[in-house]
């Protein structure tokens, strides 16, 4: 028979084997105020490339971010061992805010929203005019999601020897889209990579195109091999040597201060959790007239003022056209 109270002893004290002593959690978080800025170049398998100063750094996701995840093209802060020497690991504490963000949903139907990249100053839409077929659908659906995320959408256009541009051009007129056409040709003697450059100088840019297109020829034409290994050959693959070929990867542009971001080919671009309220703001001349819209018009519906606005002569009927086209991406599948 046990003893309690004055007589008790600690043969008389139960104790779960194994259980650690915890101490109490706290709300306080350090602040690291002495934290080192830098720049996420890719991200693999929890591990992510960093750029501090002029030194490329492998790091990992602090605990006290939980489940705030850093992305190609965030600015962090880092602390820890920030060498850049082999087999080295310093720890993110800190995600600031972001400017911009590129997401995308696997389907339509998937809720799960995935941010490709961060911070970037635009989207180039990679595109052939041949050999693949362009995809207007998956190229108006690239566009809406730039819109959404606060980019500036640019055209690449590629392979214009197997056909020419106008038809598809024609198509992204009335939305003042920038654009540069490219042949192979041209591609390989360098002439169509000034072109694309004078797009890209001071900026950084998110690449994004499906396979074939030529995508990731441009972006080795533009960062040639020599300027990535000058900026470390972690860049090029990941701490464990392993190529990138699933993964967004940020590149200095050569001779400037833009960056590349060259993404992952895609073979779709769900638009799952895109609001239409804010694909309107890259519509300037269309966005005062949504003021007498009905709350959550999807500004396609009987009651949408922007019909008026136009009628009125505010704005040019086709842009209307373009918008609510883009929007329509958001219902329709790809292949519609």
């Amino acid at each position: 028979m046990r003893r309690y109270g004055k007589h008790t002893d600690e043969d008389d004290i139960r104790t779960r084997p194994g259980r650690r002593n915890t101490r109490p959690r706290t709300n306080i978080r350090p602040k690291h105020e002495d934290a080192a800025e830098g720049l996420v170049l890719t991200v693999d398998r929890g591990r992510l490339t960093c750029l501090v100063e002029d030194r490329v750094v492998m790091a990992m996701k602090a605990r006290e971010l939980g489940r705030k995840a850093a992305v190609v093209g965030d600015r962090v802060a880092l602390v820890g061992d920030l060498s850049g020497r082999k087999d080295t690991l310093a720890r993110i504490v800190r995600i600031e805010e972001r400017t911009s963000v590129l997401r995308r949903t696997a389907d339509d139907d998937d809720p799960y929203e995935r941010v490709v990249v961060a911070n970037a100053d635009q989207l180039a839409v990679v595109t052939a005019l041949a050999d693949p077929e362009p995809r207007p659908r998956l190229i108006d659906r690239c566009l809406v999601a730039a819109y959404d995320g606060g980019l500036e959408p640019l055209l690449v256009l590629t392979k214009s020897d197997l056909a020419p541009p106008e038809k598809l051009l024609e198509l992204y007129g009335d939305l003042d889209i920038p654009y540069v056409v490219t042949s192979r040709a041209e591609l390989e003697s360098g002439a169509a990579v000034e072109r694309v450059r004078e797009q890209l100088d001071g900026k950084i840019t998110a690449f994004v195109g499906h396979s074939g297109v030529g995508k990731t020829t441009l972006v080795n034409a533009l960062v040639p091999q020599e300027r990535r290994r000058s900026t470390g050959h972690v860049n090029a693959v990941t701490g464990r040597g392993r190529h990138t070929t699933t993964s967004a990867l940020a590149l200095p542009l050569s001779d400037s201060d833009g960056w590349v971001i060259d993404t992952p080919g895609v073979r779709s671009f769900g638009l799952n959790h895109v609001d239409p309220s804010r694909v309107i703001h890259a519509f300037p001349d269309l966005e005062p007239g949504t003021e007498g819209c009905p709350r959550a018009c999807s500004h396609d519906e009987p009651d949408c003022a922007l019909d008026a606005w136009v009628t009125e002569g505010h704005a040019d009927p086709a842009r209307l056209y373009s918008l609510r086209r883009l929007l329509a991406t958001r219902e329709r599948k790809e292949g519609d």
